[in-house]
């Protein structure tokens, strides 16, 4: 990290952030002398009524020598991680067309940071957990991209703890990424994975997601970014990605910048009668059921997901 920003501003003093940016911004220091990042507001800007309710930091409309929009930490054991915070939401408003469009991002990139101060865990995902986020991620891009985004993050379902990883009105996917290389086998972690459900056709979605080397693929940062741009002119549907995110574990403040992930094929089965598949009813006191499904005794099920059917409309 470069020298704090802070250093030497005494209470209530600022300084610009970028001299030859687009947007007001500045750093500053506030009561108690805590660091802020204040935004400078014109007097037609309307301001946002839905301020993200932080811990351990403070969003506020200020009068601040005219209207701002004023982000201030208020522990200072996070001095460091605040300040990359504000690098970043300048950063992403930076490229907003105008002053409106830039605050709009403000208040979400903070909204979508919020976790980075409420110390979760330290170890991140596995290797493994994020192969299994890489695949899902991609099929959410398959779904916003094809059909609505909308339709893709009311659908992603699995964080939430839904049995299948997406519910949509006509339709259930469940996700699998797997090496490439590997035996052809995914494991379903449970017997309510494949089952059926009432009105739904239920498909198998198998991606081959593998370790790279740079150049090739992302890293998990990466691949959570790529998404995260479908979602960016969709408030609300960006603040309910953000929220799913969190649920499976991934925040940014993790170190994944060493394993890079690419994803290969990818096939569909659909689930039907004579798939190889264990589901309820099970005999009396057998629960929590883990089995493989080898890919070869799939062949015939193979098929295409066609976007109409995640949209509903056959």
């Amino acid at each position: 990290m470069s020298d704090d920003p802070w250093k030497g501003l005494r209470e209530g003093n600022m300084r610009r952030v970028n001299a030859h940016g687009k947007h007001d911004f500045f750093w500053a220091t506030v009561e108690n002398k805590a660091p802020a990042l204040l935004m400078g507001l014109k007097p037609e800007t309307e301001m946002a009524s839905d301020l993200p309710a932080l811990k351990n930091i403070e969003v506020r409309f200020r009068t601040i020598n005219g209207r701002a929009l004023v982000i201030s930490l208020l522990d200072s054991a996070h001095r460091e991680i605040f300040e990359t915070l504000c690098r970043d939401i300048v950063e992403a408003a930076e490229s907003a067309p105008d002053q409106s469009a830039a605050l709009d991002r403000v208040v979400r990139r903070t909204r979508r940071w919020h976790f980075l101060l409420k110390g979760g865990s330290s170890q991140g995902l596995s290797k493994e957990e994020q192969r299994g986020l890489v695949g899902e991620l991609a099929f959410l891009r398959e779904v916003a991209t094809h059909v609505s985004p909308e339709t893709a993050i009311e659908g992603w379902t699995g964080p939430e703890g839904a049995a299948k990883d997406f519910e949509f009105p006509a339709a259930c996917i469940e996700v699998k990424a797997r090496r490439g290389a590997a035996k052809p086998y995914v494991r379903i972690s449970s017997e309510d994975q494949l089952s059926d459900v009432t009105g739904r056709q239920l498909f198998l979605r198998v991606y081959d997601v593998d370790s790279a080397v740079i150049p090739e693929g992302d890293n998990l940062h990466g691949h959570v970014e790529n998404t995260v741009a479908l979602f960016e002119d969709y408030p609300d549907c960006l603040n309910v990605l953000e929220e799913r995110l969190e649920a499976v574990g991934y925040e940014r403040v993790h170190d994944y910048e060493k394993r890079r992930w690419i994803v290969g094929t990818c096939r569909t089965f659909v689930v039907a009668d004579g798939f190889p598949r264990i589901t309820p009813p099970l005999t009396s006191g057998v629960h929590n059921v883990t089995y493989a499904i080898d890919l070869a005794e799939c062949a015939h099920f193979n098929t295409e997901l066609e976007p109409d059917i995640l949209a509903g409309k056959t």
